[in-house]
């Protein structure tokens, strides 16, 4: 290894119940490294990619960030959450009808291509330095500006009322948890966001993902045969 140690990117497959800073926190005592950094923040309730920069790959951490994400999730109908996810407290309850796949398909449709989302209360933002949700605590409700966002697609895999499995090809600083709520809203009858994995970012997939279990145990010259190296990157994006 060179002395200013590895760099590249190791992409981890997270577990559920830790936020991504935790993950930050394992991997910097794993390969026993300072210069570490993470894209996209996942949610604690979150599975799936995440992609972990270390050494000079941090200085590309702005450029992986920007690339569009795919998600795969759960929406549950009839209930609202005041964080948009089965994490929040439940603030209403209605019936759900029995929804055809067409009306599903068609509360979907309304959110392709560009339209702008409110970003949630609950979420990582940040006011005046501090993060909105750390205010959302407090019972601080800020005023946040809608962020234009992109649908390229998405699809409907499983309909068993209240539940409805979905995939979403979308942009960076999407909030799934905010799509989940807003079709609820749609239908009528409210809904959040169930589960979430994100099996997608740029051109990076889980396919060579390190578990959280083997980032804490396995040997650090495996975790670095892991990482992807600088080289490969700009290959893989066409640079």
């Amino acid at each position: 290894m060179e002395s200013d140690g590895p760099s590249g990117v190791l992409l981890i497959d997270k577990a559920q119940d830790m936020t991504s800073h935790d993950v930050v926190a394992i991997a910097r005592r794993a390969l026993n490294t300072k210069k570490i950094g993470h894209c996209g923040t996942l949610d604690p309730m979150a599975t799936g990619l995440l992609m972990l920069v270390i050494g000079r790959a941090t200085k590309i951490q702005d450029l992986l960030m920007s690339e569009d994400k795919e998600y795969v999730g759960t929406l549950t109908l009839g209930a609202t959450t005041s964080t948009q996810d089965r994490q929040g407290e439940i603030l209403e309850t209605k019936p759900v009808d029995a929804f055809s796949k067409e009306q599903i398909h068609a509360a979907f449709d309304g959110f392709v291509g560009p339209f702008e989302q409110i970003p949630p209360m609950v979420s990582a933002i940040k006011k005046d330095g501090v993060p909105l949700y750390k205010l959302a605590r407090k019972g601080i409700e800020i005023v946040r500006e809608p962020r234009k966002v992109h649908v390229t697609s998405y699809e409907v895999s499983r309909i068993e009322l209240p539940e409805v499995d979905f995939t979403v090809n979308c942009s960076k600083g999407f909030y799934v948890r905010t799509y989940a709520h807003e079709i609820g809203a749609k239908l009528g009858c409210g809904g959040h966001l169930s589960a979430l994995r994100r099996t997608r970012s740029g051109k990076f997939t889980l396919d060579r993902a390190v578990t959280v279990a083997d980032l804490k145990s396995a040997p650090r010259e495996d975790l670095f045969k892991s990482l992807i190296s600088l080289a490969e990157i700009s290959l893989m994006r066409g640079a």
